[in-house]
């Protein structure tokens, strides 16, 4: 039977960081949240200082100074690329990769190859190599048991090794004896109250529960987990990336905006993003959703949010049609006077798009947008983000996010590569 590891990246946020800038290898650091709101990463160093995961910087700004702490804004593309760059390496070693988030992905491994404890050292040797990022391991029969593995890697005591093999171990009772019920992967918190209410406390206790039982308490999902816990497969294991029914791009602004001309920059700018994403997974939309929302803290002159939606005949997956449904749609919604802090769109219906529906007018000037947007595409994956863009699409105006402690993006813009002196 195949084994199932979990590669987890090591606070990957702040290791990206640290791939770069050698000076803040030894430091704590921490990287914040859209408008430099909240800590969203932390190193191991942030943590033994007391900076607890979404604690808010102005209260615990004083904290990091007096520790020299670095503190970064998040940088989405950067982690994003480094992300690609795991997940590709990952195929060196076993075919069979699930992603499973930005930092995470289960791998299928043959046992008789090689010992998987080699395997491991050797896959965590060669992604510090090669990436730079530091990586746990987690191996067992199970996608649960794997998950249980992980997050002791972490451990104090496995922490210099980097990985644990609980395939066919003796140690996984005592493991799973030492593993809270609300630690557990699956395990919501609701779901734990209830396992609570009938004395399942841990792991194993979970483990060992009628199966039946289980299903009646938490539906099949819950039945399922518990078999993991047995070593019994039931999560499958997806190699497929599912296409997406929706894409969405939306950002609280760094200041308050209330002129139509700013509202509508901002909505035009993330349906460029969204459109990307979209067009990646060669898709395309049928309608798209619009929503602004003024501070709900700060309300001037009084809250207000609102969302509206067009739906269209045919999808389509050029700009310059959903930028046309996008602006009728704001006027809808769009109310002076107001402060607005957040905005957004949202694309739906999403098809394929080598099967769009002939049109009955204008199919000619239709191909020929499709075809202008595939080489718009190409350029800026080549050159960098917004190389080429629309006049009408600004990526500086003032509802831009906060982002003063911003690192370069040193493997996505060829104006800010990393430079050797």
């Amino acid at each position: 039977m195949s084994a199932i590891a979990l590669l987890d990246c090591n606070n990957f946020y702040a290791s990206c960081e640290r791939v770069f800038d050698a000076s803040v290898k030894n430091k704590p650091v921490v990287i914040l949240s859209n408008n430099d709101g909240c800590v969203i990463s932390r190193s191991e160093e942030a943590k033994q200082i007391g900076v607890t995961m979404g604690a808010p910087l102005f209260k615990v700004e004083a904290l990091l100074d007096e520790n020299e702490a670095e503190i970064f804004s998040s940088n989405y593309p950067l982690y994003g690329d480094m992300s690609g760059r795991v997940m590709n390496l990952l195929q060196n070693f076993t075919p069979e990769v699930e992603i499973y988030s930005i930092d995470e992905a289960f791998m299928n491994l043959e046992p008789r190859k090689k010992s998987l404890d080699h395997l491991a050292e050797s896959i965590r040797e060669k992604m510090y190599k090669w990436t730079g990022i530091p990586v746990s391991i987690g191996i067992a029969e199970t996608k649960v048991l794997a998950k249980v593995a992980n997050k002791r890697a972490k451990k104090v005591e496995f922490r210099e090794k980097g990985f644990l093999n609980l395939y066919r171990s003796e140690k996984i009772e005592a493991i799973l004896k030492d593993t809270l019920i609300d630690d557990l992967w699956g395990i919501g918190y609701r779901s734990a109250l209830k396992l609570k209410a009938n004395n399942i406390l841990t792991a194993w206790a979970f483990r060992e529960m009628d199966s039946r039982f289980a299903r009646r308490l938490l539906t099949v999902t819950g039945a399922r987990i518990a078999l993991e816990l047995r070593g019994i497969k039931c999560l499958p294991f997806d190699l497929s990336s599912a296409k997406k029914h929706s894409v969405t791009c939306s950002r609280s602004f760094g200041q308050t905006v209330s002129e139509y001309s700013e509202i509508k920059e901002a909505i035009l700018y993330f349906l460029t993003r969204a459109s990307e994403k979209m067009r990646s997974q060669n898709l395309a939309a049928q309608s798209i959703n619009v929503f602004i929302a003024t501070d709900r803290f700060r309300p001037v002159p009084s809250f207000y949010s609102n969302t509206a939606t067009y739906s269209a005949n045919y999808a389509t997956d050029s700009n310059r049609e959903i930028q046309d449904w996008a602006i009728q749609t704001l006027e809808r919604i769009y109310k002076p006077y107001y402060e607005y802090r957040k905005a957004g769109i949202i694309l739906n219906g999403l098809v394929p798009a080598e099967n769009l529906t002939k049109r009955m007018f204008d199919d000619a000037h239709f191909e020929k947008q499709h075809k202008l947007m595939k080489a718009i595409d190409e350029v800026n994956k080549k050159f960098g983000k917004d190389t080429v863009r629309f006049a009408n699409v600004n990526p500086h105006g003032s509802w831009k996010m906060k982002q003063t402690r911003k690192s370069q993006s040193y493997t996505t813009n060829w104006n800010e590569l990393l430079r050797v002196s």
